[in-house]
């Protein structure tokens, strides 16, 4: 009896070493083809279906292409819902639950308004729109649909471009986004042109919402759709029986997304609450009387974090939030501010919530550091969260590395954290190389979740025998708004603190050879690997992704120059000492890092300019460097050619200079007969 029951163990290790023999390391291809959640989810009117959407590779044309699925959350079963090879996004129920409705360019380029019926059947078009729908929302009663959209070129501007080609006044010919509605009835029958409700040229619309008794709407605009008026959004209340505008909440500083107390007497939404410098504050949920009048009241100083404003309903406002790496549902009581988290255990990274009209049934997605994000269902009551997709399924076949999350003190006694990779043969007792991945932001962070599907895929360098770090650096989001001030007037120069330490903190341990360290990261992770690769000699190579080299070039070139006068404190102009301070361009005489680095072509964020300029300055040292330009990308590589070749070159780039490799060629590559379509 006890022989047979010794026998257990060791018949369930080797069945386990059976099964990881038959995995295999995942290749890039097999990465970027992985359904994945792409957007919120929605549940519907009665709780029963929760519509989402899945995003997956399509080589053959070149692009990411997105569906809407369709799970019933009796019985845990999916099934897809649209068709074909254009995406469809967005999807919103009815009131009624009869429609699904989302926005898709399938019938012509632009992003059209279609309803679908949830038990399948073609797609109806609604919206005949001359410009792409930019966001809709159906009314109380269902009989309506408000959207965004641009206006249509006037004949003047079109003369202009017959005559003269094309070309642009910078800062003089944004098009604003307006409101329009369509009646739901006639745009089943034939797509409708719909009725344009606002006309004002210098309020570019974002956020909306309808009055619940579908007699106004609540709408946040700016002066214009460029970011570098993001301060400028304020609070209006569009009046439908005569079109008039009102404003509710003027104030400097952003307010945004405004949603209705459930008697239709208040207006909850997020603000800044009067200050202009915001992009490392806290944002807070303001609550005003509809018809205005009176201050903005905020029912959250007491949380510190973003929140992210869901719906108000019969109990209060519900809205969703980080807490270190973790992310919840959250309910704040509106009359006294007291809040309430809905959501558990405390690790839960749960997002992406819709609520039923009533507030009893929630929807929303969640990944975990074993499994891809799946969508979940459950009671807001009480918590209790079942699963109603199993995308996990598809990596059952892959060898792939451990998560977990390190904390350590960085130079000034600050506590950072971080994600942890380890090779799925971890052996402690043995020294790794150790690659840093830095995250965007700097109000990004990481979290220990799996797969790394783009940009850095981070299970292909621990299938090579490496430990990975991702470093959430001071102003990472969800550690506070005091955490996330650090580096105000300090960048890259304590954000290098924040990732040397961590290198430091592993090499005490044992666990990294303290002379096969690199650093790679995307826009401001990009930025902070070129700082760690001029302003210290602690890595072996670097990889810079969109990132900044000279904050003076970057403020005079980006579409956003606030964010750096905010942050710096100050313009080139006014203290260009700061600005060489934390400027990789600043430490340019030590440099000696090999550098490789990557930049979309038409990039207006981190304008190409600042690539040029590192390539440059590198090359004029002496120090190895590659420079490779993705054509026709602006900030983020969005299709899934470009996206392979951007992972390969990163692959092959620290295979060199990590696992001595020889030095890729990247003007002339190795191709795969079955890669070349």
């Amino acid at each position: 009896m006890q022989a047979r029951y010794r026998l257990a163990p060791l018949l369930v290790l080797m069945l386990g070493l059976a099964q990881a023999a038959d995995r295999h390391v995942p290749t890039i291809d097999e990465l970027l083809q992985l359904k994945s959640l792409s957007g919120g989810t929605q549940i519907s009117p009665d709780g029963r279906y929760v519509a989402y959407a899945i995003s997956q590779a399509d080589f053959k044309q070149d692009a990411f292409v997105t569906s809407i699925w369709l799970a019933d959350t009796r019985d845990g079963t999916s099934r897809q819902l649209t068709q074909g090879t254009k995406s469809a996004h967005g999807p919103q129920w009815s009131p009624d639950g009869r429609y699904l409705a989302f926005l898709s360019n399938r019938a012509e380029d632009k992003e059209q308004l279609f309803a679908i019926r949830p038990d399948g059947g073609e797609a109806v078009q609604l919206s005949k729109s001359e410009t792409s729908l930019r966001a809709f929302a159906w009314s109380p009663d269902g009989k309506a649909i408000a959207y965004t959209a641009n206006e249509a070129p006037s004949q003047a501007s079109k003369d202009r471009k017959a005559h003269f080609a094309d070309y642009e006044v910078v800062r003089k010919e944004t098009q604003p986004a307006q409101l329009w509605t369509l009646e739901t009835a006639e745009a089943l029958n034939a797509p409708q042109a719909g009725k344009q409700r606002t006309h004002n040229p210098r309020l570019s619309i974002e956020g909306f919402s309808w009055s619940p008794d579908g007699r106004q709407i609540a709408f946040s605009g700016a002066a214009s759709p460029e970011p570098r008026h993001l301060a400028t959004s304020d609070i209006y209340r569009l009046v439908l029986a005569d079109n008039s505008v009102e404003p509710v909440v003027r104030q400097p500083g952003p307010d945004q997304n405004p949603q209705w107390s459930p008697d239709g007497q208040q207006i909850v939404f997020v603000s800044a609450m009067g200050q202009t410098d915001f992009f490392a504050l806290n944002l807070r949920l303001a609550v005003v009387p509809a018809e205005g009048g009176m201050a903005p009241r905020s029912i959250s100083n007491a949380f510190d974090e973003n929140p992210s404003l869901i719906a108000w309903k019969a109990d209060g406002v519900y809205f969703n939030a980080l807490q270190r790496t973790a992310s919840h549902l959250f309910r704040a009581d509106p009359a006294n501010g007291r809040i309430a988290r809905v959501t558990a255990p405390d690790s839960l990274m749960a997002s992406s919530f819709s609520l039923t009209p009533d507030g009893k049934r929630i929807a929303f997605a969640a990944p975990s550091p074993t499994s891809l994000s799946e969508v979940f269902v459950s009671d807001a009551a009480s918590f209790a969260p079942k699963a109603v997709t199993q995308l996990t399924e598809q990596t059952r076949d892959f060898l792939m590395a451990s998560r977990e999350l390190v904390r350590w003190k960085s130079q000034d006694g600050t506590e950072i954290e971080g994600v942890l990779i380890k090779p799925a043969d971890f052996d402690a007792g043995k020294k790794y190389p150790l690659l840093t991945i830095i995250h965007g932001g700097p109000t990004g962070i990481d979290r220990p979740t799996l797969l790394d599907t783009r940009y850095y895929p981070a299970d292909l360098f621990a299938a090579r025998g490496a430990l990975l770090l991702k470093v959430n650096y001071r102003g990472s989001a969800g550690y506070g708004e005091k955490f996330r001030r650090l580096n105000e007037r300090n960048l890259g120069v304590g954000d290098a603190w924040d990732v040397v330490s961590g290198v430091d903190h592993l090499v005490a341990q044992g666990l990294v050879d303290k002379h096969r360290v690199a650093s790679m990261g995307w826009s401001q992770g990009g930025f902070i690997s070129a700082f760690l690769g001029t302003a210290t000699q602690r890595f072996v190579a670097v990889s810079m992704g969109a990132g900044i080299s000279d904050w003076a070039t970057y403020y005079y070139n980006t579409d956003i120059p606030q964010f750096t006068r905010n942050y710096l404190g100050a313009t080139p102009v006014q203290d260009p000492a700061v600005y060489a301070r934390t400027s990789p361009f600043g430490y340019m005489k030590q440099a000696r890092t090999p550098t490789l680095i990557q930049h979309g072509e038409l990039d207006k964020r981190v304008p190409i300019a600042n690539a040029y300029q590192l390539r440059q300055a590198l090359e004029d040292q002496d120090v190895p460097v590659e420079m490779i330009v993705y054509k026709g990308f602006g900030h983020g590589i969005t299709k899934p050619k470009s996206a392979r070749a951007q992972m390969q070159h990163n692959l092959d780039w620290f295979a060199h200079w990590i696992f001595k490799d020889p030095l890729p060629d990247f003007a002339a590559p190795s191709v795969p007969k079955a890669k070349k379509d």
